[in-house]
């Protein structure tokens, strides 16, 4: 179904929304809300927004990628495609499959532990401080003591490793794609 012809303006008008709301979707979510909420919201808010908030935010980044993909595929078909395109439809490629992989079980997975993690918090008196800075002390300790809490705490870390890396990854193809599309305006 691909074609050769030369994409109409609503179509490059949607592949560009879409890739614009992809990218400002995550410099606002990464770089902007996340530290300002845990500059200013406690522990337990912080932990309740992010894990309503980021599923949305990683399905629908997952979703502009996927569309991405799909129209730059059918307006670059491979028997006409050089070196750069390719390079393009690999870009996307790797963002869907990413941002899928980061959706569907590493952003998953962050927010079950964290709602975990704030069960036990919360039965120790923790939780309502605003970021992890303001009492370190008292989150160390019950690390020490509590297996429980050490396990969810060492999984979480390594959860939100690997979420972290997904989410840079996709911002990174994201960029090599809007410098892309910048230097291909006319025929996306």
């Amino acid at each position: 179904m691909a074609t050769e012809q030369e994409p109409s303006f609503t179509v490059k008008l949607l592949q560009l929304l879409l890739l614009s709301t992809y990218w400002g979707m995550q410099i606002w979510v990464t770089f902007v809300s996340s530290f300002v909420m845990d500059n200013h919201l406690n522990r337990h808010t912080y932990g309740f927004i992010q894990s309503r908030l980021v599923p949305f935010y990683l399905h629908l980044g997952s979703a502009c990628a996927f569309f991405n993909l799909t129209i730059f595929a059918m307006y670059h078909p491979q028997d006409t495609m050089d070196d750069r395109e390719a390079f393009q439809i690999f870009i996307f490629f790797v963002s869907v499959s990413v941002a899928a992989v980061n959706a569907q079980w590493f952003g998953q997975m962050t927010s079950e532990i964290m709602a975990d993690m704030h069960l036990v918090e919360q039965a120790c008196g923790l939780g309502q401080d605003i970021g992890l800075s303001s009492n370190r002390e008292a989150y160390a300790k019950l690390c020490e003591t509590d297996v429980k809490y050490r396990r969810l705490s060492s999984r979480l870390w390594l959860y939100r490793l690997l979420s972290s890396l997904c989410n840079l990854c996709c911002i990174g193809c994201s960029f090599y794609s809007l410098c892309y599309m910048a230097e291909n305006l006319a025929a996306l």
